[in-house]
């Protein structure tokens, strides 16, 4: 009885259902040819997207690592032509000028006896801008006083560096003796001397 009355429903209504049957086939048709395809392809421009700002991040920090590089690099190099103009001696006349009283007076003020200095050259490489100059110096003194001696050197503002300190005492009667080795530098000239 039921498929009967589906035929019979067919029958009547066929110029009604015909239409709307194509429209659904049309539907479909039109989903799975238009729709679906620019679905698609707009999760891949999503993807692309999301790509594509993770590589504009990576460039930027990239970007920013290189300026930072730069500006290092610059300050740098103002940091190192500020030392070689204002705190390394031009020449080896005003490497001995620095070490050669401002020495003595600092053993004087700290209650040091001054008793020997030598000053060596040290030959540096072909295509160095740089002369080494080493003194060294042979102080007596009470332990607190030549202690007082390297404290104020190290904290001097003259270019001189501390190579080695030797403290010996050869008589429990004696005072202690410094051996200490010093070092500084200067520019050589544009010749080489």
């Amino acid at each position: 009885m039921t498929t009967t009355l589906l035929k019979r429903i067919g029958v009547e209504k066929r110029p009604l259902l015909l239409p709307l049957a194509v429209a659904v086939v049309a539907n479909i048709a039109v989903y799975a040819l238009v729709v679906l395809p620019l679905g698609v392809q707009s999760a891949g421009a999503a993807e692309r997207a999301d790509a594509a700002t993770f590589a504009l991040r990576a460039a930027e920090r990239e970007q920013a690592a290189a300026h930072a590089l730069v500006t290092g690099k610059v300050r740098a190099d103002e940091e190192l032509a500020a030392f070689y103009q204002k705190v390394l001696p031009t020449d080896l006349t005003a490497a001995r000028r620095m070490t050669y009283a401002s020495l003595p007076a600092l053993a004087r003020r700290t209650n040091v006896r001054y008793e020997e200095r030598r000053f060596d050259i040290e030959e540096m490489e072909k295509d160095a801008r740089l002369e080494h100059l080493r003194i060294r110096m042979t102080l007596q003194g009470e332990y607190e006083s030549l202690r007082q001696f390297v404290y104020e050197l190290e904290s001097a503002p003259e270019f001189v560096i501390i190579d080695d300190v030797t403290l010996t005492q050869s008589d429990a009667s004696k005072p202690l003796t410094l051996t200490i080795s010093l070092s500084t530098y200067y520019r050589l000239r544009a010749n080489g001397a």
